[in-house]
């Protein structure tokens, strides 16, 4: 009993003093906190999000395609939406097959949304805007302007 206690002993002194050795070979650098803080901040200042997985059917059964799928904003504020899925995606005013052109987040960026990209619109007039993804027809919300 003894041997194999001092056996254990043995091995955990040697591991602790490779594990000590290897770590000091390593340069250990200060992390930026407010770097990190701005790029948590940038999602997190999201109002509509676009989860993973909405690229296939189904999302609009639970109507999780646009997180919340109905958006309530005050009249002259904005509405930013991020691309957390791996597919491209867009924001487009109307319903798929029917746009009503008022916004397409297409047109103004000039490409789809890329993964964790974002797309901001300001809202100026009072009404409900219903909008959908042209590359996903099952892709729908609103936003309502009060």
């Amino acid at each position: 009993m003894i041997k194999k206690i001092i056996t254990l002993a043995i091995i955990l002194g040697i591991s602790v003093s490779i594990i000590g050795l290897s770590l000091s070979d390593y340069n250990f650098e200060e992390i930026n906190v407010e770097d990190t803080n701005a790029d948590i901040e940038e999602i997190i200042k999201s109002d509509i999000i676009i989860p993973i997985k909405v690229s296939r059917p189904g999302c609009d059964i639970e109507n999780i395609c646009y997180i919340p799928s109905t958006f309530v904003v005050q009249k002259g504020n904005s509405v930013t939406w991020i691309n957390e899925d791996s597919s491209f995606h867009t924001v487009t005013s109307g319903f798929y097959g029917e746009p009503t052109g008022l916004f397409d987040s297409t047109a103004d960026t000039g490409d789809y949304l890329d993964p964790y990209q974002s797309y901001t619109l300001s809202f100026d007039e009072y009404g409900t805007f219903d909008y959908f993804c042209t590359l996903h027809p099952w892709m729908k919300a609103q936003v309502i302007v009060e």
